[in-house]
């Protein structure tokens, strides 16, 4: 239908050529039961107005009302012109089955097979690792509002705790929607709500413990608890136990910061940057700009670091390859594990820190950890002691030999002596960090390949899709699965993606 007013070489044109051959009912087979008949949209149809919707960041409404008026989305589709589409719902509901599913990223896995089948990877062995801030979907809330909403959640989801409400929390009325009713500019009257609201907390907690909850009440009990305690403290000289309470003068390093979207958390990309939502780690190969894998983590955390997920986005591949990544993954322990899988790496080492400005590191210390021992830039050596402590960490201590020393105020300002600290794995990261100093082809290379990975971040967040569209974990990974399938098949179409002799193919192989 008007097929010829669709642009050639689009991926609309694609689409309504291939969309059966991309998304055939088998890959969907195991989502609907076989008992009750085929599904009433056909799942390649839903699957088509996914990837579009992804890759044009479109809520639901707006991909179905793109899929009745707009001709493209409707020969993509394989719809008449009076073709009215289905109801936004479906997409809900199809999303839903496939997170459900035994493979929730089958539309990403779809498209990955195509990227093999078609061999434009072959012999391209690097890989940029990257991460993105993408912003969360709620609000960031205040101490008082998430102290509110968690106890309102309470009395909604757990059974018989309006009640309780009712009957032990008076610091504000929680039947009320707007805001408390207090001089907002007055801080003693903020204290005594934050101390009422507290106490009103405690008190339901108090109420509630040691019953027998179902999962959705278990959770909101358990996020009162974490919101009762993770912004205050005892206010002044009190304890906590007469009722006083205060907002705290810190921000918990794992701080929920908002009822809405429990998952979402601030993140610090850097010192001046803090955005609130979830982190996107990327892996890319640079010369095409195809992402090999992708995962959404929360953006707090030592379990969701970059160094951590790495080897996640690596698991799937097989041979060695060079690594190109900045110094968020440069955690000795993945370059240890990195360089033991037979990995090139081209990780930026981080800088090291001096104790004293512009004085000596660690690097101008000669540190022989087969001999153990540790001669520093005056040319005095001492032992490095055995592994110890909860990090296995050796120390080279300098008592003595410091305060008379001529270097003395370019090494350091303790006054009985400088220690220096040894970590496990300490010449791999000095010999990287040798490398990436003195060698002309590792820096060409870093240079070269390392910010073409920026160009996949770009295609990623481009059309506001830097703000994610659901809440929680789960459903935006889907979502990054989906915008990373749609933007690889975009750009496999833009290289020339066919199909001839039941095989996926590229017209040419030049990207």
């Amino acid at each position: 239908m008007c097929r010829e007013l669709i642009p050639a070489g689009s991926v609309f044109a694609f689409l309504a050529e291939q969309r059966r051959l991309l998304f055939p009912p088998e890959a969907f087979a195991d989502m609907y039961a076989a008992v009750n008949g085929r599904p009433s949209v056909p799942p390649d149809l839903l699957a088509t107005v996914v990837v579009l919707q992804a890759l044009h960041g479109l809520s639901d409404e707006e991909a179905v009302a793109a899929l009745r008026f707009d001709l493209r989305w409707k020969a993509a589709c394989g719809l008449g012109l009076y073709d009215q589409g289905f109801d936004p719902s479906l997409l809900t509901y199809f999303r839903r089955r496939l997170a459900r599913s035994a493979d929730p990223d089958r539309i990403f896995e779809i498209v990955r097979a195509v990227v093999e089948q078609t061999g434009v990877l072959a012999g391209r062995m690097r890989r940029a690792l990257d991460s993105t801030v993408l912003l969360d979907a709620v609000a960031t809330q205040d101490t008082i509002t998430q102290l509110i909403a968690a106890i309102r959640r309470v009395a909604r989801q757990v059974p018989g705790a309006a009640a309780l409400v009712a009957q032990h929390c008076h610091a504000h009325d929680y039947a009320d929607a707007g805001k408390p009713r207090i001089a907002w500019d007055d801080e003693e009257a903020k204290t005594a709500l934050v101390s009422g609201l507290v106490t009103d907390a405690l008190a339901l907690l108090d109420q509630l413990a040691g019953r027998d909850l179902d999962e959705a009440a278990a959770g909101a009990v358990g996020l009162l608890a974490l919101i009762a305690g993770q912004d205050v403290e005892p206010a002044g000289d009190s304890d906590g136990t007469d009722g006083r309470w205060r907002i705290a003068r810190r921000t918990s390093p794992d701080r929920i910061i908002s009822t809405v979207d429990p998952e979402a958390r601030h993140i610090h990309k850097s010192a001046q940057q803090r955005d609130d939502g979830y982190k996107a780690h990327l892996a890319v190969e640079p010369e095409t700009g195809l992402f090999t894998a992708v995962a959404l983590r929360p953006g707090a955390g030592a379990e969701h670091h970059e160094a951590t997920v790495a080897p996640d986005l690596l698991a799937a591949e097989s041979g060695p390859l060079h690594i190109l990544a900045d110094a968020a993954y440069a955690a000795a322990d993945l370059r240890a594990a990195l360089t033991a899988a037979g990995h090139a790496l081209l990780i930026k080492p981080p800088a090291l820190k001096p104790a004293v400005p512009g004085g000596f590191t660690l690097d101008d210390f000669a540190i022989d950890t087969a001999a153990g021992t540790v001669t520093c830039p005056a040319g005095h050596t001492v032992p490095l002691a055995a592994p110890a402590g909860r990090y296995q960490q050796r120390r080279a201590t300098f008592t003595g030999l410091c305060a008379a020393c001529p270097l003395h105020d370019r090494c350091t300002t303790a006054k009985t002596g400088r220690i220096l600290t040894i970590r496990p794995h300490h010449d791999l990261q000095a010999a990287a960090r040798h490398q990436a100093a003195t060698d002309p082809a590792w820096q060409d290379d870093y240079r070269r390949w390392r910010p073409m990975v920026e160009r996949a971040v770009a295609w990623l967040v481009a059309r506001g899709n830097r703000r994610l569209p659901y809440r929680g974990t789960h459903a935006n990974d889907r979502w990054l699965h989906h915008r990373a399938a749609a933007l690889n098949l975009r750009r496999l179409i833009n290289l020339g993606l066919t199909h001839i002799n039941n095989t996926w193919a590229l017209a040419t192989t030049t990207p």
